[in-house]
């Protein structure tokens, strides 16, 4: 399938560059696939969307201040960089941005106060390096005091204000990791849970922890050309077990975002059924793909070309998001990260 098909045109004052306050005040197109129609309601209206017997699951990864800005000690000038992991080894992989070409053994300076010296070990090609912080503390205590958060480029050009610790990551989020927002989840508050729970709705959790891959464009001509990029995620024995009991007794399984989905048909059976997963998920969701794990899906307003957005069309069909994404845009609902949502039922 041709990857124009995936393209769309989109207003620049269209990308929103602030969250919405309260969180639950962005909007929720919902798109029906059977009767294929579309309905526009707030956030807040979710727990009146949903069955009382369905199962939401979410993504509780979190996101780590992983955007490193230092200086090259031999040199003086500027750096830049991206933590993507942590390697058995206790290094660091790293995606790194400079002039300059620094060389294997060179040292970094990174952080405003109390840096941290980062040695450079090993170039790995395509900006990524291998480096060894000088450091005694945990990864997620350094990146704490010496990292900033990773907005997308399409926000303030990746520029943080001191609101964006706390509103790039949802309320639930727990599990050190990403360095990408789950954006679906980011419109959820304790009340929009509560009110979930009050109506019977079962919350399990899931884990992806979103890489940088998430953002990179399909630059094949064709879709079936793109080789997609691989994320660690876990889908615990006891979140099996209610999602099997839960689909026994007639329940929707209700993905939040594109995260969630990947976990979910990476550890679905053929009979529908679920099984434990952990580790890395290069699953590749596009039309043809018969969803085994999935009922509902909880979504963003995704960028054109996107993995994402050909997994919600896988899901609801090509036709379908062209349209609702234009009905969006008419709408002038606000798109990408800090945007508003959609239902797909």
């Amino acid at each position: 399938m041709d990857t124009s098909a995936f393209h769309f045109d989109l207003p620049d004052d269209l990308i929103a560059q602030m969250p919405v306050e309260p969180r639950d005040r962005s909007r929720l197109m919902v798109v029906r696939r059977v009767s294929r129609t579309i309905e526009n309601h707030f956030f807040a209206d979710l727990a009146d969307l949903l069955d009382e017997t369905d199962l939401l699951v979410r993504n509780v990864t979190k996101v780590v201040p992983a955007r490193l800005f230092g200086v090259r000690e031999e040199t003086g000038g500027r750096w830049e960089g991206l933590f993507l992991r942590v390697l058995e080894s206790g290094d660091w992989e790293i995606l790194s941005k400079t002039r300059g070409k620094p060389k294997d053994g060179e040292t970094v300076l990174v952080g405003d106060r109390d840096p941290v010296r980062l040695t450079l070990l090993e170039n790995q090609g395509d900006g990524r390096w291998i480096v060894r912080p000088q450091c005694p503390e945990r990864t997620d205590l350094i990146l704490e005091r010496i990292g900033k958060v990773p907005l997308p480029p399409y926000i303030r050009q990746g520029r943080e204000t001191a609101d964006d610790r706390t509103r790039y990551q949802t309320v639930y989020a727990s599990e050190p990791g990403a360095v990408a927002a789950p954006t679906a989840g980011l419109h959820f508050t304790e009340d929009v849970l509560n009110r979930l729970a009050r109506r019977g709705v079962e919350t399990i959790d899931c884990t992806l922890h979103v890489g940088i891959g998430t953002f990179r464009p399909i630059e094949a001509e064709k879709i079936e050309d793109h080789v997609m990029h691989a994320e660690w995620g876990e889908l615990k024995s006891a979140a099996v077990e209610r999602l099997n009991g839960g689909r026994a007794r007639g329940g929707r399984v209700v993905a939040i975002g594109t995260t969630s989905v990947r976990v979910l048909e990476s550890a679905a059976r053929d009979d529908g059924l679920f099984q434990p997963f952990r580790g890395e998920t290069s699953i590749y969701l596009r039309p043809g793909h018969v969803f085994r794990g999935v009922d509902a899906l909880l979504t963003n307003f995704h960028l054109p070309r996107s993995s994402l957005l050909v997994l919600i069309s896988a899901f609801a069909g090509v036709d379908l998001i062209q349209a609702a994404y234009q009905e969006a845009i008419r709408e002038r609902y606000r798109f990408y990260s800090y945007g508003d949502a959609m239902l797909i039922v």
